[in-house]
C-alpha cells in the first residue's frame, strides 16, 4: 500500500487486493480501479481493532475523552486508487516504525491503514488548553505503517531528534507528534492580574526527542 499527496490537499492510496484502509467517514471524492470497481466501503461501529472486545472498550475510551472520530472500513479486491480529503485541509503523511507512536487529535485524522493500531489515552496536560487532556494514538504494529493527517493550512515540522533542543508548542495548534510526550509550562506573572498577559501563558514543551506538527492556526482556546 502506498499514501501520497496530490496538491497538499488530496490523498492518494494505491492498494492491492486483500488489504485495507481505515478513513475518516465521508472523506473519499474518488477511485480508479481495474476490470470494475473493486473497492467496498463498510463503517466501523466500534473501532478497527479485530477483536469485539477491545474494540467495544477502545470506543467507550473515545467517546468518554471526546477523541471519537467516525470511521470508515475500506476494503480493496484487487488493485486500485482512492483519493480522500477533508473541506480543502492540508494533508501530511507520516509514516511510522513497527513500535513507533503517532500522538494526534483525533479531529485531524484522516486515514491509516491496517498496520497501525488505534487507541486513546490520557495525557493530563491541558488543563487551560481546549486540548490536550486526552488524545489519539497510532502505533505501527506491521512493517508498513501509514498515517495521513489534516490541518488548517501547510503545516510546520519541528524535531529535536538530532538538535537535542527544547521544543514549545500552543496546545491549541498543536496536530501531532511523534516521539516523547510533551511536558505543561505554565508562564504566569503579576501582568496576567491586571490584563497585561502575551497571550501565551501555556506551552506544551519537549525537551526530549520529538517531531511535531504545527498548523499556521489554532483552536479557540476553552
Amino acid at each position: 500500500m502506498r499514501f501520497e499527496t496530490l496538491n497538499e490537499l488530496t490523498l492518494k492510496i494505491h492498494a492491492q487486493a486483500g488489504e485495507e484502509i481505515f478513513t475518516k467517514a465521508g472523506a473519499f471524492i474518488g477511485g480508479e480501479s481495474f476490470g470494475g470497481k473493486n473497492y467496498q466501503f463498510e463503517k466501523v461501529l466500534l473501532g478497527p481493532q479485530g477483536n469485539p472486545m477491545a474494540a467495544a472498550i477502545g470506543q467507550i475510551a473515545r467517546r468518554f475523552t471526546g477523541e471519537n472520530l467516525p470511521l470508515m472500513k475500506v476494503k480493496c479486491q484487487g488493485e486500485c486508487v482512492t483519493y480522500y480529503a477533508n473541506n480543502q485541509q492540508h494533508v501530511t503523511i507520516i509514516p511510522l516504525a513497527q513500535g513507533e507512536t503517532l500522538s494526534v487529535e483525533s479531529e485531524n485524522l484522516l486515514a491509516f491503514n491496517s498496520d497501525c493500531r488505534y487507541s486513546v489515552r490520557f495525557l493530563a496536560q491541558g488543563v487551560i488548553s481546549q486540548k490536550g487532556l486526552a488524545t489519539s494514538t497510532l502505533t505501527g504494529v506491521g512493517p508498513s505503517a501509514m498515517v495521513a493527517v489534516l490541518s488548517d493550512g501547510n503545516p510546520v515540522v519541528l524535531t529535536n531528534q538530532n538538535s537535542g533542543s527544547v521544543l514549545t508548542a500552543d496546545p491549541d495548534a498543536i496536530v501531532c507528534w511523534t516521539g516523547s510526550d510533551p511536558g505543561f509550562k505554565l508562564d504566569l506573572s503579576w501582568k496576567n492580574l491586571i490584563g497585561q498577559a502575551s497571550g501565551e501563558s501555556y506551552m506544551f514543551e519537549w525537551n526530549r526527542p520529538a517531531t511535531i506538527v504545527i498548523p499556521p492556526s489554532e483552536r479557540k482556546s476553552g
